[in-house]
């Protein structure tokens, strides 16, 4: 009875609870924004052959996304940004819409040969070709997903199972939703991109650096996401500690203009949102 309330890790406090489940969400949210966003849908940065297969092979277990799925969904996006044809703009769809359901415009998406054809030919270079992503990730994309519960249970019960439905829920609601939505409807802009892209918040931490969405638009390319120096990017400090280790290559950092007229304008607008969350 104990084994099956508890699991094999035994009772922890709730506080270590919610810490291990922080963890193992940071870590999804790591994989998403440096390796497929970064470095597969921009190629921004490149890194070791061991990390990448470490990003694929969690988030395999945490969310059974395909590499070049998730790169065409994206790439279709900032082709087609804010238009009919983007396939999860609010401006289009409805903030809550994608805020709640963005994940079923993402798997709707990603089905569709006008979405694919954006990692077709050359446009597949450097997308994971080889025997497990073909044999094992993308043919049995619930099986990780599935192995990530059996363990949780196992590990730590019904508290196991908690973990795994957050985890579950956690890119679905921040990156389908939260960066998809709020990241297009809400926030300050450094530049005024063709697009409605906005930074949610200038410190990119809970999101791994998502949250600089509109810096993200306005340099695609770039393994950096800050650009003012008020503004954190954790991903890039990760990227930049891999890069000292010799394990990540950045391959192109764009930089905000120092003298910019766009940052001129918006400069009243962003101490305005600073006020309002200071309050």
């Amino acid at each position: 009875m104990y084994f099956t309330f508890f699991g094999l890790v035994g009772a922890l406090s709730i506080s270590n609870y919610v810490l291990i489940g922080f963890v193992l969400t940071f870590l999804t949210i790591v994989s998403v924004t440096l390796y497929l966003h970064r470095s597969k849908a921009h190629g921004g940065v490149d890194f070791n052959p061991a990390v990448e297969h470490f990003f694929r092979f969690w988030l395999w277990l945490t969310t059974g996304m395909k590499t070049c799925e998730w790169v065409a969904v994206h790439r279709r996006h900032h082709a087609k940004c804010e238009s009919t044809y983007d396939p999860h703009s609010p401006i289009q769809k409805g903030l809550w819409r994608i805020l709640l359901l963005g994940w079923l415009e993402y798997n709707r998406s990603a089905k569709n040969p006008e979405t694919l054809a954006y990692v077709e030919g050359l446009k597949s270079n450097g997308l994971p070709k080889d025997w497990m992503e073909t044999k094992i990730y993308s043919r049995y994309k619930w099986l990780g997903i599935c192995l990530l519960l059996l363990t949780e249970v196992l590990l730590f019960g019904f508290a196991g199972l908690a973990i795994w439905l957050v985890q579950m829920a956690w890119i679905p609601f921040w990156a389908a939703g939260v960066i998809n939505g709020i990241g297009h409807f809400f926030g300050y802009r450094n530049a005024d991109t063709p697009d409605n892209s906005r930074n949610i918040i200038p410190w990119g931490i809970l999101i791994g650096g998502e949250e600089l969405h509109n810096n993200h638009h306005l340099y695609p390319t770039s393994a950096k996401f800050s650009q003012r120096w008020f503004e954190v990017d954790i991903g890039w400090g990760i990227i930049r500690f891999l890069a000292f280790l010799k394990l990540a290559q950045i391959k192109r950092v764009s930089s905000f203009p120092v003298h910019n007229e766009v940052w001129e304008r918006k400069s009243d607008e962003f101490s305005g949102f600073l006020s309002i969350t200071a309050g």
